[in-house]
C-alpha cells in the first residue's frame, strides 16, 4: 500500500527568528516536516553562510520538536539563472549549488529541490539550456560527495515545464544524485496532462509538491479553489505504488491564521489521499 507522510512549506506559516517556536507551528498544523526555502530574498540567500553554530542550532530546534527538515527549496536560481549568458552569473549561480549542498550535509536535509529556471530573467537564447544542464552536471558530481539527493522541480515560465522536459535532463547529466521533485500544481498551470506526466515519472520521484493553481496564477490559490486534480494525481500515484513525502506549498503571508489555514488544506489532501487509498503516515 502506498503511503506519504505530509510536510508545509516554511512560507506558509508565521516568520520568526525563534527556530523551536516556528517549528512548533508545524506540529500545530498536523505535518511531519518542513522544506526551507532559500529564495530569491537577500536575508534568505544568506542562510547560505551561517556559520557552524547556526547550523547547529537550526537542526537542534528541529529535533527537540520533532520536526524533520524534509528537503530545501532552492528557488533562489530564478533570480540567479545556472543558464545565464553571462559567465559571472553562473560562477555565482554554480557557487549557490556549493553552499546550498554543504548547508544540507550540516544540517541533515535530504533532498534540494532545483528550480528549473535556466535563466528566469533574462532574454531567452538558443544556448540557456546547455548551460544550465552543464550547471547541474557540475552540481550533481559535488551532490554524490556530500550523499545529498537533487531534485528538478518543473515549474510555471517556459524552461522545465513538465516532469518529461525535467526527465531529459537527468538523462543527460546521467548521474544517480539527480531526480525529480515533481510539483502537481505546476503540471495543472501549464494545462499538461497530469496523470501522463506523473505516469512518465514512475520510479523517478523523490518527492511531490502539492499546490492548487489557476491558469497564469501559480501562487497563491486556496487548497480546493483551483484546477489541480489531485484527486486523478493521487490515483495515478497508487497505482504506482508510489512512497514517500509530499509537501504541501502555501504563501500564507503571515496571516495569524496560518497554522489553521495550512491544517485546512492538509485535512483536504488527506482526504483525497484516502480515497486513492494511499495511507498518511501521522508524526
Amino acid at each position: 500500500m502506498s503511503s506519504v507522510t505530509l510536510g508545509i512549506y516554511e512560507k506558509a506559516l508565521r516568520r520568526t527568528d525563534d527556530w523551536r517556536a516556528f517549528f512548533a507551528q508545524v506540529v500545530e498544523g498536523g505535518f511531519t516536516f518542513m522544506d526551507l526555502s532559500i529564495d530569491e530574498t537577500t536575508k534568505r540567500i544568506a542562510r547560505l553562510d551561517w556559520t557552524k553554530t547556526q547550523r547547529r542550532e537550526f537542526r537542534s530546534a528541529a529535533e527537540d520538536v520533532r520536526v524533520q527538515i524534509g528537503g530545501m527549496c532552492l528557488s533562489c536560481h530564478r533570480k540567479i539563472g545556472p543558464g545565464s549568458a553571462d559567465a559571472a552569473i553562473r560562477r555565482e549561480a554554480q557557487e549557490i549549488f556549493r553552499k546550498a549542498i554543504e548547508l544540507c550535509y550540516d544540517t541533515g536535509i535530504p533532498v534540494v529541490q532545483v528550480a528549473g529556471y535556466y535563466a528566469y530573467y533574462e532574454q531567452a537564447d538558443p544556448g540557456q539550456r546547455e548551460r544550465y544542464v552543464d550547471a547541474l552536471r557540475v552540481a550533481a558530481e559535488y551532490a554524490a560527495q556530500a550523499g545529498v539527493m537533487l531534485g528538478i522541480e518543473n515549474v510555471d515560465g517556459n524552461d522545465v515545464t513538465s516532469i518529461t522536459k525535467g526527465l531529459a535532463i537527468c538523462d543527460e547529466v546521467g548521474s544517480a544524485w539527480l531526480s525529480m521533485y515533481p510539483d502537481v500544481g505546476n503540471l495543472a498551470e501549464q494545462q499538461l496532462d497530469t496523470v501522463a506526466e506523473l505516469e512518465a515519472g514512475q520510479d523517478r520521484m523523490l518527492a511531490i509538491h502539492l499546490k492548487d493553481v489557476l491558469p497564469g496564477q501559480p501562487r497563491r490559490i486556496p487548497m480546493g479553489t483551483g484546477i489541480a486534480d489531485f484527486p486523478a494525481a493521487f490515483a495515478e500515484l497508487e497505482r504506482q505504488n508510489w512512497s514517500g513525502r509530499m509537501m504541501i506549498e502555501m504563501w500564507n503571508d503571515d496571516s495569524l491564521r496560518s497554522s489553521a489555514i495550512c491544517a485546512d488544506a492538509r485535512v483536504k489532501i488527506e482526504g483525497w489521499l484516502s480515497a486513492a487509498g494511499i495511507q498518511v503516515v501521522s508524526r
